[in-house]
Protein backbone atom coordinates (compact mmCIF):
# COMPACT_ATOMS: atom_id res chain seq x y z
CA UNK A 1 0.00 0.00 0.00
CA UNK A 2 1.27 3.46 -0.92
CA UNK A 3 0.57 6.33 1.47
CA UNK A 4 2.11 9.52 2.72
CA UNK A 5 4.24 7.62 5.23
CA UNK A 6 5.90 5.62 2.44
CA UNK A 7 7.22 8.81 0.80
CA UNK A 8 10.57 9.97 2.27
CA UNK A 9 10.46 13.28 4.14
CA UNK A 10 13.12 14.84 1.89
CA UNK A 11 11.00 14.07 -1.19
CA UNK A 12 7.91 15.61 0.46
CA UNK A 13 9.96 18.67 1.45
CA UNK A 14 11.31 19.07 -2.11
CA UNK A 15 7.83 18.86 -3.64
CA UNK A 16 6.33 21.26 -1.08
CA UNK A 17 9.18 23.72 -1.61
CA UNK A 18 8.82 23.63 -5.41
CA UNK A 19 5.08 24.17 -5.12
CA UNK A 20 5.34 27.03 -2.63
CA UNK A 21 8.11 28.70 -4.69
CA UNK A 22 5.72 28.74 -7.67
CA UNK A 23 2.85 30.35 -5.76
CA UNK A 24 4.06 33.99 -5.86
CA UNK A 25 4.43 33.89 -9.65
CA UNK A 26 1.12 32.09 -10.12
CA UNK A 27 -0.71 34.66 -7.99
CA UNK A 28 1.04 37.45 -9.86
CA UNK A 29 0.08 36.06 -13.25
CA UNK A 30 -3.52 35.41 -12.18
CA UNK A 31 -4.36 38.54 -10.17
CA UNK A 32 -2.14 41.36 -11.49
CA UNK A 33 -4.36 42.14 -14.48
CA UNK A 34 -7.54 42.04 -12.37
CA UNK A 35 -6.25 44.05 -9.40
CA UNK A 36 -4.18 46.46 -11.48
CA UNK A 37 -1.93 49.08 -9.96
CA UNK A 38 -2.75 48.08 -6.37
CA UNK A 39 -1.31 44.60 -6.84
CA UNK A 40 2.29 45.54 -5.99
CA UNK A 41 1.29 47.32 -2.77
CA UNK A 42 -0.93 44.44 -1.67
CA UNK A 43 1.73 41.88 -2.45
CA UNK A 44 4.34 43.87 -0.54
CA UNK A 45 2.06 43.71 2.52
CA UNK A 46 1.94 39.92 2.17
CA UNK A 47 5.75 39.64 2.07
CA UNK A 48 6.07 41.97 5.06
CA UNK A 49 3.70 39.62 6.90
CA UNK A 50 5.88 36.69 5.77
CA UNK A 51 8.81 38.49 7.46
CA UNK A 52 6.78 38.59 10.67
CA UNK A 53 6.32 34.82 10.34
CA UNK A 54 10.09 34.47 9.83
CA UNK A 55 10.56 36.36 13.11
CA UNK A 56 8.22 33.91 14.87
CA UNK A 57 10.12 30.94 13.41
CA UNK A 58 13.46 32.36 14.58
CA UNK A 59 12.07 33.14 18.03
CA UNK A 60 10.45 29.71 18.45
CA UNK A 61 13.70 28.00 17.44
CA UNK A 62 15.72 30.29 19.75
CA UNK A 63 18.01 31.30 16.88
CA UNK A 64 20.63 33.95 17.75
CA UNK A 65 20.05 37.61 16.80
CA UNK A 66 22.59 39.61 18.84
CA UNK A 67 25.21 40.42 16.19
CA UNK A 68 25.22 41.05 12.46
CA UNK A 69 26.67 37.56 11.92
CA UNK A 70 23.94 36.06 14.12
CA UNK A 71 21.28 37.86 12.07
CA UNK A 72 22.79 36.78 8.75
CA UNK A 73 23.01 33.14 9.88
CA UNK A 74 19.52 33.18 11.39
CA UNK A 75 17.96 34.78 8.31
CA UNK A 76 19.80 32.28 6.09
CA UNK A 77 18.48 29.39 8.17
CA UNK A 78 14.93 30.72 8.22
CA UNK A 79 14.94 31.30 4.45
CA UNK A 80 15.90 27.66 3.85
CA UNK A 81 13.15 26.56 6.25
CA UNK A 82 10.53 28.74 4.55
CA UNK A 83 11.65 28.50 0.93
CA UNK A 84 13.02 24.97 0.83
CA UNK A 85 16.25 23.05 0.40
CA UNK A 86 16.96 24.51 -3.05
CA UNK A 87 17.48 27.93 -1.52
CA UNK A 88 21.31 28.07 -1.39
CA UNK A 89 22.99 30.80 0.61
CA UNK A 90 25.74 31.48 3.10
CA UNK A 91 26.29 34.05 5.82
CA UNK A 92 29.66 35.80 6.03
CA UNK A 93 30.88 37.98 8.87
CA UNK A 94 32.43 41.28 7.78
CA UNK A 95 32.87 42.70 11.30
CA UNK A 96 31.07 42.61 14.64
CA UNK A 97 28.65 45.20 13.25
CA UNK A 98 28.44 43.90 9.69
CA UNK A 99 27.70 40.70 7.79
CA UNK A 100 26.49 39.68 4.37
CA UNK A 101 24.12 37.01 3.11
CA UNK A 102 25.22 35.58 -0.23
CA UNK A 103 22.36 33.94 -2.14
CA UNK A 104 23.60 31.56 -4.81
CA UNK A 105 20.33 29.90 -5.79
CA UNK A 106 16.81 31.20 -5.27
CA UNK A 107 13.86 28.93 -6.02
CA UNK A 108 11.43 31.85 -5.94
CA UNK A 109 13.33 33.54 -8.76
CA UNK A 110 13.75 30.36 -10.83
CA UNK A 111 10.15 29.21 -10.30
CA UNK A 112 9.01 32.76 -11.06
CA UNK A 113 10.81 32.71 -14.40
CA UNK A 114 9.35 29.27 -15.15
CA UNK A 115 5.84 30.57 -14.30
CA UNK A 116 6.14 33.75 -16.35
CA UNK A 117 7.14 36.35 -13.74
CA UNK A 118 10.08 38.70 -14.22
CA UNK A 119 13.01 39.37 -11.89
CA UNK A 120 11.90 42.89 -10.96
CA UNK A 121 8.66 41.55 -9.50
CA UNK A 122 10.59 38.89 -7.58
CA UNK A 123 12.98 41.52 -6.22
CA UNK A 124 10.12 43.54 -4.70
CA UNK A 125 8.93 40.44 -2.83
CA UNK A 126 12.39 39.71 -1.46
CA UNK A 127 13.06 43.35 -0.62
CA UNK A 128 9.86 43.61 1.45
CA UNK A 129 10.73 40.34 3.21
CA UNK A 130 14.37 41.16 4.04
CA UNK A 131 14.01 44.88 4.84
CA UNK A 132 11.15 44.08 7.21
CA UNK A 133 12.66 40.90 8.65
CA UNK A 134 16.09 42.11 9.78
CA UNK A 135 14.84 44.99 11.99
CA UNK A 136 12.10 42.74 13.38
CA UNK A 137 14.77 40.29 14.52
CA UNK A 138 16.92 43.08 15.99
CA UNK A 139 15.88 46.74 15.79
CA UNK A 140 19.52 47.85 16.04
CA UNK A 141 20.29 46.46 12.56
CA UNK A 142 19.17 47.08 8.99
CA UNK A 143 19.78 45.48 5.62
CA UNK A 144 20.45 46.66 2.11
CA UNK A 145 20.88 44.91 -1.21
CA UNK A 146 24.29 45.22 -2.85
CA UNK A 147 23.69 42.77 -5.74
CA UNK A 148 20.62 40.87 -6.90
CA UNK A 149 20.12 37.93 -9.22
CA UNK A 150 16.72 39.43 -10.06
CA UNK A 151 18.47 42.27 -11.88
CA UNK A 152 21.02 40.06 -13.60
CA UNK A 153 23.81 39.72 -11.06
CA UNK A 154 25.40 36.29 -10.61
CA UNK A 155 24.37 36.16 -6.94
CA UNK A 156 22.57 38.25 -4.36
CA UNK A 157 24.49 40.07 -1.67
CA UNK A 158 22.48 41.41 1.25
CA UNK A 159 24.51 43.50 3.67
CA UNK A 160 23.42 43.60 7.30
CA UNK A 161 24.81 46.39 9.43
CA UNK A 162 24.33 48.00 12.79
CA UNK A 163 22.35 51.23 12.62
CA UNK A 164 24.32 54.38 13.28
CA UNK A 165 23.13 57.19 15.57
CA UNK A 166 21.25 58.93 12.71
CA UNK A 167 19.46 55.69 11.78
CA UNK A 168 18.27 55.27 15.37
CA UNK A 169 16.84 58.83 15.41
CA UNK A 170 14.64 57.98 12.39
CA UNK A 171 13.03 55.00 14.15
Amino acid sequence: MTGQNSIPDDVKWRIAAEFSAQLPALYDRTFRTVVGREYDRLEQDIWMEAARFAYVVAKNLSLPIGTAQDLAQTMSTVMVILFGPYFKNEALELSHDGAVIIVKRCPILSQGHDSGSDGERTFHKCMAFILTGIPLLNKDFSARFVRTMCTGDRQCEIKIQKNGPKDKEKK
